[in-house]
Parts: structure tokens; sequence; C-alpha cells
């Protein structure tokens, strides 16, 4: 059973101003402020759903948390705690903002039993810190995490957003480098959506903000997923969640209800294409069988079949099959122009 989250989403109320992409409103979908009662209802409720607690989280998502009133924090910190412990939750998941990290805001999370705490980077640049109004600086970010693993108790999980004002292919891969540098154990990758009601709406608009090409983001970010498996850094969320509210809000961006799959699928492509190209070159194929894990059946395949349609656009009919075993991708038969075997 892998690792699950139950989630409590505590609104704008922790941030101390409004990032130039943000409408927390939108994307937490409310602007109910949560209190004890709707904590313990919550985990409760959870108690009696979750089928393994030992694998799962209370988790404060939503703001900034420990941005959030101190006597508030406490109070959902304090409603959560009957429910942590032996056969119940493993303990508490926390989001917040890097310049809201301190000795003192740590022993209160230790103390509490919040195990994993996962930084808004969004990006490791000044320049594009500066451009999107998050309010802290890179060093901010470099200096949270380590003070973070410097106590020994807390994963420590990054997100980082992709295609944010004034950011372009160079400094998203300065900043996949410089958040793999801080060996977090988890990473949470978000492609920007612009939302209506937003400052980056608003630059959007008037044809100062033209984000990257879609398929630019793709590629960078099935980069990051191949680079981050390398590292053993788990990422555990790739792209916003499938949300009606957002969709009716977006204005542009890189949205799609599944891009983890788009990515994967493009990552694929390239394990396959490197397959090919042992037996010559690809346009001298015509056709072949290709067996990978039938769990990996439908990544291979891609979204909507387009590794099938990529490489038929090349010449070359593919067929797909599964196997059971080795993660390897193998040719089971190939036929070059010619007919050759």
């Amino acid at each position: 059973m892998g690792h699950s989250n139950i989630s409590v989403f505590v609104p704008h109320i922790g941030c101390p101003h409004m990032c130039a992409f943000c409408n927390q409103r939108t994307i937490t979908g409310t602007e109910k402020i949560p209190h004890a009662d709707d904590v313990k209802r919550i985990c409760t409720q959870a108690m009696n759903e979750v089928k393994d607690v030992s694998q799962t989280e209370i988790a404060f998502f939503g703001g900034s948390f420990t941005a959030v009133p101190r006597e508030y924090m406490l109070e959902l910190l304090g409603a959560a705690q009957e429910f942590i412990g032996n056969d119940k939750f493993k303990g508490i998941r926390i989001s917040t903002r890097p310049d809201y990290i301190s000795t003192e805001i740590l022993d209160i999370l230790r103390d509490n039993h919040v195990t994993a705490i996962e930084l808004g980077a969004q990006s490791m640049s000044d320049v594009v810190l500066k451009a999107n109004e998050r309010g802290h600086t890179v060093q901010d970010v470099e200096n949270a995490a380590k003070l973070i693993k410097s106590y020994g108790c807390f994963d420590l999980g990054l997100q980082m957003m992709i295609g944010l004002y004034k950011s372009n292919r160079e400094t998203e891969l300065e900043t996949w480098s410089k958040i793999a540098a801080l060996s977090p154990k988890t990473v949470r990758i978000y492609p920007v959506v612009i939302l209506n009601g937003t400052r980056l709406g608003e630059l959007y608009k008037s044809g100062e903000y033209k984000p990257m090409d879609f398929d630019e983001v793709v590629k960078i970010c099935s980069y990051f997923l191949t680079e981050a498996d390398k590292l053993g850094i788990d990422v555990i969320k790739l792209g916003l969640h499938a949300s009606e509210v957002v969709e009716e809000q977006m204005l542009g961006g890189f949205y799609h209800p599944a891009f983890r799959e788009l990515c994967e699928g493009r990552n694929y492509r390239r394990l396959i294409a490197e397959e090919l190209g042992k037996h010559g070159n690809i346009s001298d194929i015509a056709s072949v069988v290709i067996s990978v894990p039938k769990r990996q059946i439908s990544k291979a395949i891609g979204q909507k079949k387009a590794n099938i349609e990529y490489f038929k656009d090349l010449g070359v009919n593919i067929k797909i099959v599964g196997h059971e075993g080795s993660d390897k991708i193998k040719i089971n038969e190939i036929i070059m122009r010619g007919g050759e075997k």
C-alpha cells in the first residue's frame, strides 16, 4: 500500500501577500477556514475509510501553514494529535513558505508530530521569484531546506512551478539542479496555470507574459521525471489536479488533466527510439513488435496513442505488447524495409 494524505485545506489566511500566479480561492475551491472540529470530523471519517493508516498523513495544504496566526496553527495541530500514533495515522504533513521556517517553528512542528514539510520554492531564480512577487529569495529556500534536514525527523519536500513569468528553459534547468542539490525526499512539479483574477492573468492578457510552448514544458517535465528517478527523489505530483473550477477560471498555461501521463509517455517514446536506434536508422524500419512490462503498456502507447502515431509518422508501424518480469523494453520482432527481419 502506497502513501496517502488526508487533506485539510487552509486557505490564503496564511500567506503574507498574493503571488502573481495565485488565486487561492480558485485552487482550493473553498473559502471556508477549517477549525479544530473540522479537523476532527475529517480525521474521524478517514479512520474508517483508509485501508492503511500507518502510511497515511494528515496534510494541512492550501496555504502557508507556518505563516498563519500562531494560536490558529496550534489549534489545528492540537486537533490532529488524537489521531496519530499506534494503529492511527503516521503523522502530519504541512506545506509552507521558505521564509516562514525557523528553529522556533520547527520545534513546535516536531513536538506536534509533523513528519513532512513541503516548501513552496517555485523557482530557484531570484529574477523569476521577484517577477512573480514571491516575496522570498533562493537563499531563503536553501536556508530553510538545510535547517529542516538538520533536525533529522522531517521528510523534506520541495515544490516547483514550471513556466512562470520571466522563466525559460535555462532557468527551469537551473531550478531543478538547485532543488536536486538539496536532496529532498519528495518534489511536486506544477506547470503554471494562468488563472483569472491574478497578476499573471493580467500580464498574459496584455501580452507582456508569453508562456513557453506547451510541448517544450512537457519535454522539460519529462526530463525532470527521469532525473528524479535516478536520484531516488519521489515526484509525488506532476501537474495541477483536475478541477472544474480551475478549468472555468484558467486563461492559459499548461493545464492538462493527465499531464503526468503525457510526460511519462514522452519518456517511453525516447526509450523506444533508443532501442530502435540499436538496429540502425529508424527510417529503415518498416514494423516492429515491442514488449514492455504489462503495467507500463498505457505509458508506452502514450496518451491517445500518441507514441504509436509518432512512430507511424516516421514510417514505422509499432505494436506494443506486455510481458512479465523484467522492466526492460524488448524487441520481439522487427522488419526492415525490403522485408529483412
